[in-house]
């Protein structure tokens, strides 16, 4: 691969499994200087010997009020400056709504919508002085799509899919893009929790994608011309149904 991402600085959240691991791995073989932040330590120090000295380990539970507000800031003493911010974490529930527990549902919402809020909050400042920021929310297909076994989290990208669009509105004027990348099912520990039947039967029909899949969706995205902004991209497995 070419060095399309020398010289940038890329951060990822939820960086030590599945999408945001595969995204570490094509940004620093593009050249970026990737910081990897999630809550799993023996995963961000796996990474991190993988990648070598292209990896800033940051571990960080992004729940935590006090840690999420000083996630850019701490990223900022280290690296200097942000080029690439890609808000990946999340969490799931399936099933139906009923047998959702509150907390389950707070935790999912917080993570899945109030942290990406937040973390591009904190992040367009420093972007907009600078006059250029790519900013990347990995969002589902389940936001494009009213799917009945996963309301909650269905509903949780939903509203991050409005966030990308109406802030995207708000800040291409400073030199910023905003895209999210929508992926169908994909082979990551966040499918533990899909109802056991459904699971199956994608396994079944090969109606899985894998995370480099998605990765190599968002170098394209990051890599076009500046006056090109890719808004919204849905990956799908080519034979999963909906």
């Amino acid at each position: 691969m070419t060095q399309a991402l020398a010289g940038k600085i890329a951060v990822i959240t939820g960086a030590a499994s599945g999408i945001g691991r595969a995204s570490a791995h094509a940004m620093s073989a593009a050249g970026a200087r990737v910081v990897l932040v999630d809550r799993d330590e023996a995963g961000l120090e796996a990474l991190s010997s993988e990648l070598g000295g292209n990896a800033v380990p940051l571990a960080a539970d992004l729940l935590d009020t006090n840690s999420c507000s000083a996630l850019i800031p701490n990223i900022l003493e280290r690296t200097g400056h942000v080029d690439i911010f890609h808000a990946n974490a999340g969490t799931y529930i399936g099933g139906d709504l009923i047998e959702a527990d509150s907390d389950s549902i707070d935790k999912m919402l917080n993570l899945n919508v109030n942290v990406v809020m937040k973390n591009v909050h904190d992040v367009l400042p420093h972007m907009i002085e600078r006059g250029t920021g790519d900013i990347i929310v990995t969002g589902s297909v389940a936001g494009h799509y009213p799917v009945a076994w996963e309301p909650v989290y269905a509903s949780s990208k939903w509203a991050i899919r409005c966030f990308v669009q109406t802030t995207r509105r708000q800040v291409f004027k400073h030199g910023i893009r905003i895209g999210e990348v929508s992926p169908g099912p994909v082979n990551s520990a966040l499918l533990s929790d899909w109802p056991e039947e459904n699971l199956r039967k994608l396994k079944e029909a090969g109606s899985l994608i894998e995370p480099t899949e998605i990765s190599d969706t968002v170098m394209f995205m990051l890599t076009r011309p500046r006056n090109v902004t890719i808004r919204d991209v849905v990956i799908v497995p080519s034979s999963f149904d909906m």
